[in-house]
Parts: structure tokens; sequence; C-alpha cells
């Protein structure tokens, strides 16, 4: 039984330009990213998702971290305004396939900014990081858009890492997941589980209790398996240099 599309957008020629914020630029393997991206598509299929591909970006060095160009709400999609301005020309081809895929999509404004990758969502709890590239507008503009639908919006301070995403995940039961030095602040979670590694921070729920989960968390992985999760691990070594986790190269769109 399919779960629904995923949006995936394949690495630009110039991807080893990728933006690194909180990481020091080591050299990225263009060949391997490439690879590497191809087999997170086939892992999502593997599981239950078509994926479609989003119109390439090539002269956008960051383009495949798609996640970052849209936030979803029920049917709503939400064009983010990145906060980095280099990368504003990435939402232009993802709004023309959600409105291809029937949904309503409505935009962040100036002064606004909103990276997709600060956006959490758990339930009808929409949880949005401040401080990096989102700002108190963006913040502003996401809760006037999805309130009305029935979100409790939750803003939390984000410092320590590129986006919220960067340091918190949540698992199927909505328990939110992150490795301690990088999270700035616990308390909006009721639920809350540390993980041993950076990378074990970042899940992506597969449906039917699997989780993508990068290589590089072997320890997380384990954890989550003996919690009754299914670990599905895939190689993105070459995203990671780029602040890139699991959740960056994908947006997940159920059924309506």
């Amino acid at each position: 039984m399919p779960h629904g599309k995923a949006l995936i957008r394949r690495p630009s020629p110039r991807l080893t330009e990728g933006l690194v914020t909180h990481l020091e630029r080591t050299p990225v393997d263009s060949a391997l990213a490439v690879e590497q991206w191809e087999r997170y598509g086939a892992a999502l299929r593997a599981h239950g998702w078509e994926t479609v591909e989003v119109a390439p970006a090539d002269d956008c060095p960051d383009g495949v971290f798609v996640e970052d160009t849209v936030v979803l709400f029920r049917d709503v999609a939400l064009i983010c305004r990145p906060g980095a301005p280099s990368r504003r020309p990435e939402t232009a081809a993802v709004e023309e396939e959600l409105v291809r895929l029937g949904r309503t999509v409505t935009r962040i404004r100036e002064p606004g900014t909103l990276d997709g990758g600060d956006v959490l969502r758990t339930g009808d709890t929409v949880y949005v990081g401040q401080g990096g590239r989102t700002n108190a507008a963006g913040v502003a503009q996401l809760r006037a858009a999805f309130e009305p639908l029935g979100a409790r919006v939750v803003a939390v301070p984000v410092t320590k890492v590129l986006h919220l995403k960067s340091a918190v995940t949540a698992l199927p039961d909505s328990t939110v997941i992150g490795f301690d030095p990088l999270v700035d602040d616990w308390s909006p979670f009721p639920r809350r589980l540390s993980v041993p590694e950076e990378p074990g921070s970042h899940v992506v729920l597969l449906g039917g209790g699997k989780l993508l989960i990068a290589a590089s968390a072997p320890r997380t992985a384990e954890l989550l398996s003996d919690l009754g999760h299914e670990p599905v691990p895939v190689d993105i070594s070459e995203f990671e240099k780029l602040e890139g986790c699991v959740t960056c190269l994908s947006v997940r769109l159920r059924e309506l």
C-alpha cells in the first residue's frame, strides 16, 4: 500500500559550492553524492513512497535539499522564503509541482524568512526553529497560515545548528529525539529521547515502524531497534559534509 509521494531533486553540478555554516568545509565527491542520492530515492520507493523528481535547479548548489523549500499542513503547502538569499530561486519549481499535485499554495512574504528544515510536525503540533535561517516574521506567517487549520505552533530557539531538524526529529509516537549537545532547549517537547550520535538525531518516518536513518549513526539505529522500530540505514556522507541529513533530501506528501 503506497504511503504517498516524496518530492526529491537531483544534485546540482555545483553541489560542491553548497553553503556551510556550522562545519568546516571539506571536499565533496560529486559523483558519489549522485550515487548516494539515487540510493536514497530507491530506499523511499522500496518502502512504499512514489518519488516525484522536481525540475533540476542546476544553478543552485543547495537545491538537492528540497525540504527547505516548503512546509505542509493538511492540504496547504506553504512555500518558504529561505534565509539564505542564494537559495530563494529553489522554490519556484517546487511550487509548480505542488500545484500540479493539487495542493493549495501560499507563500512566506518579505520580510519573513523560513526554511523548511526549521519545521518539525508531530500530529497537529508544529515546532518551528527560530534564530538561524528562520526569523520572527517567518514564524508569525507560518502561524497565520496553519493555526486556522488546527495547528498548534510552538517556536523553539535554534543557535547551535543550521536548522531545528538538524538537532531534533520525531518518532511515530511523537517522541522527539536529539543529540544533547545540539539542542538549545528540550523543554518544549513533552516526550523526548536523547540519542548517542549527532546523525542519529534525524529520522524519516517511512511507515510501518520503519525509520530512514543515516548509516553514520549505528548506535542510534541499535537503540531505536531495541525500542521496537526498524531502522533503514542509508549512506549520505557527502551531504553530511554540507550540513545535510536524511530529512533534507525529500518532502513527503501523504495522500489527501
